[in-house]
């Protein structure tokens, strides 16, 4: 199947960079079953990018490929123009910052220890905690507004509150290089906007965020970059204004819909519809 890559005028200029990561015919498989196989991805430096795709294609199976947590039958992951199978987990560790599906802390944690233990890639028996990383979780827990939780056990928060706490210690890695694997799972719609809206401002400052998400809304308004995936193939890439299309979301999903403009921000606008909902 041929990918479809679809980029509009205007675009170019910030994506001209190379990419500092990619999967170049990347196979991954489980327990003898192919999940993806010979794909081809690029990420585009300094933007936004979401995977989105119908439930069992593959996404979160590319996102933990691309974070080195999968090592694919075949094919290679390149980070900054390495194999990145080749590189020592401390250094992957300080390039890529994961943030995977409904992670856990330890009975007790509280915030700080748990946003503190972003700095562990950076400590040797030369190099112990110093006041230079106590300074960056200061800083991570004041980006992400959970400052005023740092003593609070994790598992005594909210869901949004929690995620908040889990991109700060991802943040205190250091890294400018962001995975979210469903950040938004499990989370209204009011703290799902609340976390994302942090993920857009993380990307303000500089970073490049990979995310997987399910709203397809959602990821049209926050991205400025969508991978659809489709039985462990990429159908399409490019912004979400091209991509998302009637006849696409046929394709990937299965769906009939509308697509419409948003009247928030400009973007595509999905409206499904059921089969007892075909006209006004």
């Amino acid at each position: 199947m041929a990918t479809r890559f679809i980029t509009p005028a205007g675009t170019a200029d910030r994506r001209s960079a190379a990419p500092r990561l990619a999967a170049r015919g990347v196979t991954v498989g489980y327990g003898g079953r192919t999940v993806i196989e010979g794909l081809d991805v690029e990420v585009p430096t300094g933007v936004i990018t979401t995977i989105i795709g119908p439930n069992g294609c593959g996404k979160s199976t590319l996102l933990r490929t691309l974070s080195r947590l999968l090592r694919p039958d075949g094919g290679t992951v390149v980070l900054d123009g390495e194999d990145i199978a080749g590189l020592r987990t401390r250094d992957v560790a300080r390039k890529l910052g994961l943030l995977p599906q409904s992670p856990l802390a330890p009975e007790g944690l509280t915030v700080a220890d748990l946003v503190a233990r972003g700095r562990h890639p950076h400590q040797s028996w030369l190099r112990q905690w110093s006041s230079d990383d106590a300074g960056v979780v200061a800083r991570a827990l004041a980006m992400t507004g959970v400052s005023d939780l740092a003593d609070r056990p994790v598992d005594s928060l909210s869901g949004g509150q929690r995620q908040r706490v889990w991109i700060s210690m991802t943040l205190a890695q250091g890294t400018d290089l962001l995975l979210l694997d469903e950040p938004t799972t499990y989370l209204d719609l009011a703290h799902a906007v609340d976390v994302l809206d942090l993920v857009d401002d993380l990307h303000e400052s500089g970073r490049t965020v990979v995310m997987v998400l399910h709203d397809l809304n959602l990821a049209a308004r926050y991205s400025d970059h969508l991978v659809v995936m489709r039985a462990g193939s990429v159908l399409a890439q490019g912004h979400p204004r091209e991509v998302v299309t009637v006849e696409l979301l046929r394709e990937a999903f299965g769906l009939n819909a509308a697509v419409i403009d948003d009247p928030v921000g400009g973007r595509p606008l999905v409206v499904p519809i059921g089969r007892t909902h075909t006209g006004p």
